[in-house]
């Protein structure tokens, strides 16, 4: 028994003695494996100084973007360069309004005048009728009657009846065409807006959208709300200068369609006086001196 329980407690001892010895052994590996998260901690606390300034950028970007993004609250905000751009578009716009507006009066009342001035002149059986008809009125029409009854005078010791016709037609042409460029003056201004406003406000908008550019390479950031304030601003310009553009292009060709009409009713007066002239021509009854001097009066 005695022999036994000796066994046992040198048993006892040498388990111990191991179990000692493994965890010595063991210790020294604890250190290593603390290592790596120290690392981890080192390496994030090298990574935050880089990501810091970014944000702090965005944030400062963020900071500056205009609330307003009204059409007054962007064209504040634009740049010089765009500024310009839009005032001057909607000068142009300003100017083709007041053209329109001018035209349509000054169209509307030559067309009354001639349409009234033709009836009377196929009305008249003579020369000398319709320049009593005309009196002092100041129409084209008007102007008409007394240019070929200046030229019968002119005429008077030249018997052939088509010379006077061809040089009563020749004044006639002269006036139509004074009268046309006079009606036409200022719709050049309506056709140069309409050709030149879109790319004038294209200029503006790569001139804006080429400045927001650079301010996003200074804010180091691509965030939408960063970019599309600036290239709002920018195609503003262009907004601009479609409408200033297009109101001109329509004015213009309306323009030209109402001076065509009138250069018409011209004609059709140029034709009926020709036409009163030859008749004073076959009848031999050309409008004397009483009716020149009535004339030029």
């Amino acid at each position: 028994m005695t022999a036994v329980l000796a066994g046992v407690s040198a048993g006892a001892a040498a388990l111990l003695a191991g179990g000692v010895a493994r965890a010595q052994e063991a210790a020294p590996a604890a250190p290593a494996a603390v290592a790596p998260a120290q690392s981890a901690v080192e390496g994030a606390a090298a990574v935050q100084p880089t990501v810091l300034p970014a944000a702090d950028a965005a944030a400062a970007a963020l900071a500056t973007i205009p609330h307003d993004l009204s059409p007054w609250g962007m064209f504040v905000t634009a740049s010089p360069v765009v500024q310009a751009v839009m005032v001057g578009l909607a000068l142009a716009s300003v100017v083709t309004w007041t053209i329109a507006i001018a035209k349509a009066v000054e169209v509307s009342s030559a067309k009354r005048k001639a349409r009234a001035a033709l009836a009377m002149l196929e009305e008249a059986r003579s020369l000398s009728q319709a320049a009593e008809r005309v009196g002092f009125s100041q129409g084209t029409a008007a102007t008409l009657v007394r240019a070929v009854i200046a030229e019968t005078h002119l005429s008077a010791d030249a018997p052939s009846r088509d010379g006077l016709m061809d040089r009563a037609a020749s004044r006639l042409e002269r006036i139509e065409a004074a009268a046309g460029r006079r009606m036409a003056r200022g719709t050049g201004i309506l056709a140069t807006i309409g050709s030149t406003g879109p790319f004038i406000g294209l200029f503006g908008t790569v001139w804006g959208i080429m400045t927001s550019f650079i301010g996003i390479s200074k804010a180091q950031t691509t965030n939408l709300a960063v970019v599309a304030p600036g290239i709002a601003e920018a195609l503003l310009a262009t907004a601009i200068g479609l409408v200033a553009a297009i109101p001109a292009v329509v004015v213009y060709n309306a323009c030209s369609r109402a001076i065509g009409g009138h250069k018409a009713q011209l004609t059709d007066a140029s034709a009926a006086v020709l036409r009163l002239l030859s008749r004073d021509i076959d009848r031999h009854v050309l409008p004397h001196a009483a009716s020149k001097s009535r004339a030029a009066e």
